[in-house]
């Protein structure tokens, strides 16, 4: 069975931080490891894909990622 990589080596990696600073500057409620999880999952699967990692699209992509987690949690409760 294939493995698959945990860490990418690419270019993709230079840009990583940048990448994961900025989305973590838009994102404040979601911490700075999921975010820099996120950023990287989508950098491998891209590779993993055979598409150029850009950091456009490596940002365009987990921006949409971050945004479906914060519009899936649910509603904060309210006093009774």
């Amino acid at each position: 069975m294939p493995v698959l990589a945990t860490r990418s080596t690419g270019p993709s990696t230079t840009y990583h931080e940048p990448v994961t600073s900025h989305l973590a500057a838009e994102f404040l409620t979601v911490p700075v490891e999921t975010v820099g999880r996120c950023v990287a999952e989508v950098c491998a699967c891209a590779e993993h894909l055979g598409i150029e990692a850009t950091p456009e699209v490596v940002e365009r992509v987990a921006r949409e990622h971050l945004l479906a987690l914060v519009n899936s949690a649910p509603p904060p409760r309210g006093p009774r």
